[in-house]
Protein backbone atom coordinates (compact mmCIF):
# COMPACT_ATOMS: atom_id res chain seq x y z
CA UNK A 1 0.00 0.00 0.00
CA UNK A 2 2.99 2.37 0.87
CA UNK A 3 4.60 1.68 -2.62
CA UNK A 4 1.33 2.09 -4.93
CA UNK A 5 0.86 5.14 -2.50
CA UNK A 6 4.17 6.57 -3.00
CA UNK A 7 4.04 5.85 -6.92
CA UNK A 8 0.80 7.82 -7.29
CA UNK A 9 2.63 10.88 -5.35
CA UNK A 10 5.73 10.82 -7.68
CA UNK A 11 3.26 10.03 -11.10
CA UNK A 12 0.46 12.80 -9.96
CA UNK A 13 -0.02 12.69 -14.09
CA UNK A 14 -1.20 9.13 -14.00
CA UNK A 15 -3.90 9.17 -11.43
CA UNK A 16 -5.84 11.45 -13.72
CA UNK A 17 -5.13 10.06 -17.04
CA UNK A 18 -5.40 12.87 -20.16
CA UNK A 19 -6.77 12.50 -23.49
CA UNK A 20 -4.34 10.26 -26.03
CA UNK A 21 -2.98 12.73 -28.78
CA UNK A 22 -3.84 10.28 -31.39
CA UNK A 23 -7.32 9.86 -29.98
CA UNK A 24 -7.97 13.86 -29.82
CA UNK A 25 -6.63 13.60 -33.24
CA UNK A 26 -9.17 11.42 -34.46
CA UNK A 27 -11.76 12.62 -32.77
CA UNK A 28 -10.96 16.26 -34.41
CA UNK A 29 -10.89 14.23 -37.89
CA UNK A 30 -14.20 13.02 -36.99
CA UNK A 31 -15.86 16.73 -36.51
CA UNK A 32 -14.20 17.97 -39.45
CA UNK A 33 -15.60 14.98 -41.97
CA UNK A 34 -19.59 15.77 -40.19
CA UNK A 35 -18.84 19.45 -41.02
CA UNK A 36 -17.72 19.07 -44.66
CA UNK A 37 -20.33 16.08 -45.02
CA UNK A 38 -22.94 18.63 -43.55
CA UNK A 39 -22.15 21.15 -45.98
CA UNK A 40 -21.53 18.98 -48.92
CA UNK A 41 -25.51 17.64 -48.38
CA UNK A 42 -26.79 21.76 -47.90
CA UNK A 43 -24.76 22.66 -50.86
CA UNK A 44 -26.45 19.35 -52.27
CA UNK A 45 -29.93 20.49 -51.82
CA UNK A 46 -30.42 23.04 -55.12
CA UNK A 47 -29.92 19.65 -57.16
CA UNK A 48 -31.75 17.21 -55.54
CA UNK A 49 -34.64 19.29 -55.56
CA UNK A 50 -34.12 19.67 -59.28
CA UNK A 51 -34.12 16.15 -59.97
CA UNK A 52 -36.87 15.45 -57.93
CA UNK A 53 -39.58 18.21 -59.15
CA UNK A 54 -37.91 17.10 -62.61
CA UNK A 55 -39.91 13.54 -62.06
CA UNK A 56 -43.07 15.22 -61.04
CA UNK A 57 -46.39 16.80 -62.30
CA UNK A 58 -47.04 20.09 -63.11
CA UNK A 59 -49.92 19.98 -60.57
CA UNK A 60 -47.38 18.55 -57.65
CA UNK A 61 -45.14 21.21 -58.58
CA UNK A 62 -48.04 23.54 -57.68
CA UNK A 63 -48.58 21.94 -54.17
CA UNK A 64 -44.93 22.20 -53.73
CA UNK A 65 -44.37 18.48 -52.73
CA UNK A 66 -40.64 17.26 -51.87
CA UNK A 67 -40.91 14.03 -53.60
CA UNK A 68 -42.80 13.01 -56.57
CA UNK A 69 -45.71 10.30 -56.16
CA UNK A 70 -44.38 8.27 -59.23
CA UNK A 71 -41.21 8.67 -60.40
CA UNK A 72 -41.22 6.34 -63.49
CA UNK A 73 -44.13 8.28 -64.95
CA UNK A 74 -41.71 11.21 -64.41
CA UNK A 75 -39.39 9.67 -66.35
CA UNK A 76 -41.00 10.70 -69.59
CA UNK A 77 -40.43 14.72 -68.70
CA UNK A 78 -37.60 14.08 -70.18
CA UNK A 79 -38.93 13.20 -73.60
CA UNK A 80 -41.50 15.49 -73.49
CA UNK A 81 -38.65 18.84 -72.62
CA UNK A 82 -36.66 17.50 -75.45
CA UNK A 83 -39.55 17.33 -77.83
CA UNK A 84 -41.36 20.45 -77.15
CA UNK A 85 -38.59 22.87 -76.69
CA UNK A 86 -36.37 21.57 -80.21
CA UNK A 87 -33.61 20.99 -77.92
CA UNK A 88 -31.88 18.60 -80.28
CA UNK A 89 -31.59 21.61 -82.54
CA UNK A 90 -30.73 24.06 -78.93
CA UNK A 91 -28.11 20.61 -78.17
CA UNK A 92 -26.15 20.65 -81.82
CA UNK A 93 -26.25 24.52 -81.94
CA UNK A 94 -24.07 24.26 -77.95
CA UNK A 95 -21.61 21.53 -79.21
CA UNK A 96 -20.95 23.29 -82.20
CA UNK A 97 -20.30 26.63 -80.30
CA UNK A 98 -18.60 25.13 -77.55
CA UNK A 99 -15.96 23.10 -79.50
CA UNK A 100 -15.18 25.98 -81.74
CA UNK A 101 -14.54 28.48 -79.03
CA UNK A 102 -12.36 25.52 -77.12
CA UNK A 103 -10.17 25.63 -80.71
CA UNK A 104 -10.15 28.95 -80.79
CA UNK A 105 -9.30 29.93 -77.13
CA UNK A 106 -6.56 26.55 -77.02
CA UNK A 107 -4.87 28.37 -80.41
CA UNK A 108 -4.73 31.45 -78.95
CA UNK A 109 -3.72 30.92 -75.44
CA UNK A 110 -1.18 27.93 -76.15
CA UNK A 111 0.77 30.64 -78.68
CA UNK A 112 0.42 33.85 -76.32
CA UNK A 113 1.44 31.41 -73.10
CA UNK A 114 4.28 29.97 -75.01
CA UNK A 115 5.75 32.97 -76.62
CA UNK A 116 5.27 34.91 -72.39
CA UNK A 117 7.16 32.36 -70.86
CA UNK A 118 9.93 31.25 -73.19
CA UNK A 119 10.51 33.41 -75.76
CA UNK A 120 12.01 37.11 -74.96
CA UNK A 121 11.29 40.22 -76.41
CA UNK A 122 10.77 44.15 -75.98
CA UNK A 123 7.85 44.88 -73.55
CA UNK A 124 7.20 41.60 -72.66
CA UNK A 125 6.52 41.57 -69.43
CA UNK A 126 4.42 44.96 -70.08
CA UNK A 127 2.46 43.23 -71.92
CA UNK A 128 1.80 40.36 -69.66
CA UNK A 129 1.02 42.94 -66.63
CA UNK A 130 -1.68 44.56 -68.96
CA UNK A 131 -2.91 41.35 -70.09
CA UNK A 132 -3.41 40.45 -66.40
CA UNK A 133 -5.17 43.95 -65.38
CA UNK A 134 -8.06 42.97 -67.99
CA UNK A 135 -8.75 40.34 -65.54
CA UNK A 136 -10.39 42.73 -62.93
CA UNK A 137 -12.84 43.82 -65.73
CA UNK A 138 -15.87 42.94 -64.79
CA UNK A 139 -17.74 40.73 -68.14
CA UNK A 140 -20.86 43.36 -67.97
CA UNK A 141 -18.34 46.25 -69.27
CA UNK A 142 -16.77 44.45 -71.74
CA UNK A 143 -20.15 43.56 -73.27
CA UNK A 144 -21.38 46.81 -74.84
CA UNK A 145 -18.17 47.39 -76.72
CA UNK A 146 -18.11 43.28 -78.06
CA UNK A 147 -21.82 44.07 -78.89
CA UNK A 148 -20.61 47.23 -80.99
CA UNK A 149 -17.97 45.23 -82.53
CA UNK A 150 -20.13 42.50 -83.32
CA UNK A 151 -22.87 44.40 -84.73
CA UNK A 152 -20.14 46.51 -86.88
CA UNK A 153 -20.66 49.74 -85.12
CA UNK A 154 -17.04 49.54 -84.31
CA UNK A 155 -15.14 48.26 -87.49
CA UNK A 156 -12.62 45.34 -86.31
CA UNK A 157 -13.64 42.30 -87.28
CA UNK A 158 -12.88 41.85 -91.23
CA UNK A 159 -15.22 40.10 -93.94
CA UNK A 160 -16.00 39.91 -97.12
CA UNK A 161 -18.54 41.57 -98.93
CA UNK A 162 -21.34 39.95 -100.51
CA UNK A 163 -20.89 41.83 -103.54
CA UNK A 164 -19.04 40.68 -106.46
CA UNK A 165 -16.08 40.88 -107.13
CA UNK A 166 -15.83 40.42 -103.13
CA UNK A 167 -14.22 43.09 -101.49
CA UNK A 168 -13.17 43.53 -98.10
CA UNK A 169 -15.08 45.15 -95.01
CA UNK A 170 -15.05 45.67 -91.71
CA UNK A 171 -18.38 46.93 -90.84
CA UNK A 172 -20.80 43.85 -91.04
CA UNK A 173 -23.33 42.81 -88.59
CA UNK A 174 -22.90 39.49 -87.12
CA UNK A 175 -26.01 39.04 -85.25
CA UNK A 176 -27.20 35.84 -85.30
CA UNK A 177 -24.16 33.98 -86.62
CA UNK A 178 -21.98 31.69 -85.03
CA UNK A 179 -18.97 34.54 -85.33
CA UNK A 180 -20.78 36.30 -82.51
CA UNK A 181 -21.27 33.44 -80.71
CA UNK A 182 -18.06 32.54 -80.66
CA UNK A 183 -15.63 35.01 -81.64
CA UNK A 184 -15.20 37.01 -78.42
CA UNK A 185 -14.61 34.12 -76.31
CA UNK A 186 -11.47 32.89 -78.23
CA UNK A 187 -8.88 34.86 -76.61
CA UNK A 188 -8.87 34.63 -72.60
CA UNK A 189 -6.26 36.27 -70.25
CA UNK A 190 -6.78 33.40 -67.06
CA UNK A 191 -6.22 31.01 -69.52
CA UNK A 192 -3.11 32.24 -70.86
CA UNK A 193 -1.81 33.02 -67.52
CA UNK A 194 -2.58 29.73 -66.67
CA UNK A 195 -0.44 28.18 -69.41
CA UNK A 196 2.42 30.62 -69.22
CA UNK A 197 2.75 29.85 -65.72
CA UNK A 198 2.74 25.66 -66.52
CA UNK A 199 5.29 27.02 -68.99
CA UNK A 200 7.37 28.45 -67.27
CA UNK A 201 8.75 25.94 -64.99
CA UNK A 202 9.60 23.83 -68.09
CA UNK A 203 13.36 22.76 -67.60
CA UNK A 204 15.40 25.16 -70.06
CA UNK A 205 17.74 22.17 -70.64
CA UNK A 206 15.33 20.43 -72.81
CA UNK A 207 14.88 23.88 -74.38
CA UNK A 208 18.88 23.64 -75.06
CA UNK A 209 18.55 20.12 -76.37
CA UNK A 210 15.91 20.74 -78.90
CA UNK A 211 17.96 23.67 -80.11
CA UNK A 212 21.29 21.17 -80.13
CA UNK A 213 18.98 18.81 -82.44
CA UNK A 214 18.37 22.19 -84.92
CA UNK A 215 15.18 22.92 -83.73
CA UNK A 216 13.13 26.08 -83.04
CA UNK A 217 10.36 27.25 -80.98
CA UNK A 218 7.70 25.59 -83.17
CA UNK A 219 9.00 21.96 -82.84
CA UNK A 220 9.79 22.70 -79.32
CA UNK A 221 6.37 23.67 -78.99
CA UNK A 222 4.74 20.96 -80.69
CA UNK A 223 6.74 18.11 -79.69
CA UNK A 224 8.05 18.97 -76.25
CA UNK A 225 6.11 20.86 -74.25
CA UNK A 226 2.71 20.28 -75.44
CA UNK A 227 2.82 16.81 -74.81
CA UNK A 228 3.66 17.27 -70.94
CA UNK A 229 1.43 20.19 -70.58
CA UNK A 230 -1.50 17.70 -71.32
CA UNK A 231 -3.21 18.19 -67.71
CA UNK A 232 -2.99 22.12 -68.11
CA UNK A 233 -4.69 22.20 -71.36
CA UNK A 234 -6.94 19.82 -70.12
CA UNK A 235 -7.64 22.02 -67.74
CA UNK A 236 -8.32 25.04 -69.46
CA UNK A 237 -10.46 23.01 -71.73
CA UNK A 238 -12.63 22.39 -69.46
CA UNK A 239 -12.80 25.76 -67.86
CA UNK A 240 -13.90 27.01 -71.55
CA UNK A 241 -16.20 23.86 -72.09
CA UNK A 242 -18.28 24.74 -68.71
CA UNK A 243 -17.80 28.73 -69.60
CA UNK A 244 -19.02 27.98 -72.98
CA UNK A 245 -22.08 25.48 -72.44
CA UNK A 246 -23.30 27.71 -69.61
CA UNK A 247 -23.13 30.74 -71.56
CA UNK A 248 -26.69 32.42 -70.99
CA UNK A 249 -26.49 36.53 -71.32
CA UNK A 250 -24.25 36.91 -74.40
CA UNK A 251 -25.91 34.62 -76.53
CA UNK A 252 -29.85 35.99 -75.80
CA UNK A 253 -28.32 39.48 -76.55
CA UNK A 254 -26.75 38.36 -79.76
CA UNK A 255 -29.59 36.34 -81.43
CA UNK A 256 -33.23 37.02 -82.18
CA UNK A 257 -33.79 33.47 -84.00
CA UNK A 258 -33.39 30.32 -82.68
CA UNK A 259 -31.05 29.20 -85.32
CA UNK A 260 -27.69 29.79 -83.42
CA UNK A 261 -29.23 29.58 -80.05
CA UNK A 262 -28.03 27.57 -77.28
CA UNK A 263 -28.96 24.97 -75.30
CA UNK A 264 -29.34 27.32 -71.62
CA UNK A 265 -31.39 29.61 -73.58
CA UNK A 266 -33.51 27.05 -75.15
CA UNK A 267 -34.50 27.04 -71.26
CA UNK A 268 -37.23 29.75 -71.93
CA UNK A 269 -39.08 28.28 -74.40
CA UNK A 270 -40.76 26.62 -70.98
CA UNK A 271 -41.64 30.32 -69.85
CA UNK A 272 -44.56 31.15 -71.00
CA UNK A 273 -47.81 33.64 -70.89
CA UNK A 274 -49.83 31.07 -69.23
CA UNK A 275 -47.31 30.13 -66.37
CA UNK A 276 -43.70 28.13 -66.22
CA UNK A 277 -43.60 24.54 -66.90
CA UNK A 278 -41.71 23.75 -63.96
CA UNK A 279 -41.10 19.97 -64.22
CA UNK A 280 -40.48 20.05 -67.95
CA UNK A 281 -37.97 23.36 -66.79
CA UNK A 282 -36.11 21.68 -64.22
CA UNK A 283 -36.19 18.06 -66.84
CA UNK A 284 -34.00 20.02 -69.05
CA UNK A 285 -31.84 21.98 -66.87
CA UNK A 286 -30.88 18.68 -65.49
CA UNK A 287 -30.52 17.44 -69.42
CA UNK A 288 -28.53 20.75 -69.77
CA UNK A 289 -26.25 20.20 -66.45
CA UNK A 290 -25.93 16.65 -67.59
CA UNK A 291 -22.64 16.75 -70.23
CA UNK A 292 -20.78 18.66 -68.01
CA UNK A 293 -21.19 16.37 -65.48
CA UNK A 294 -20.05 13.68 -67.38
CA UNK A 295 -17.26 15.63 -68.55
CA UNK A 296 -15.66 16.19 -65.06
CA UNK A 297 -16.57 13.02 -64.07
CA UNK A 298 -14.57 11.34 -66.58
CA UNK A 299 -11.28 13.81 -65.96
CA UNK A 300 -11.60 14.70 -62.42
CA UNK A 301 -8.13 13.28 -62.04
CA UNK A 302 -6.26 14.53 -64.82
CA UNK A 303 -8.55 18.11 -63.85
CA UNK A 304 -7.18 18.13 -60.38
CA UNK A 305 -3.46 17.54 -61.74
CA UNK A 306 -3.63 20.34 -63.85
CA UNK A 307 -4.49 22.82 -61.25
CA UNK A 308 -1.46 21.10 -58.52
CA UNK A 309 1.18 21.12 -61.00
CA UNK A 310 0.41 24.48 -62.42
CA UNK A 311 3.32 26.27 -60.95
CA UNK A 312 3.17 29.81 -59.47
CA UNK A 313 6.90 30.51 -61.17
CA UNK A 314 7.65 34.01 -62.70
Amino acid sequence: MADATRSAAMHPASATPLLHPQRKYSLGKALVYALLTTFAFVSLIPFLWMISTSLMTLGETLNMRLLPGDALSGLSNYTQAWNEAQFSRYFMNSVVITFTTIAGLLTTSVLAGYAFARIQFVGRNTLFTLMLITLMIPEAVTMVPNFLIITGKIPVIPSFSDTFPPQLVFDRNWMNTLTALTLPFMANAFSIFLLRQFFSTIPNELWDACRIDGGGHLRFLTQIVLPISKPVILTVTLLTFIASWNAFLWPLIVTTRPDWRPLVVGLYNFTQDAGTDTHLLMAGSFITILPIMLLYFFTQKTFTEGIATTGLKG
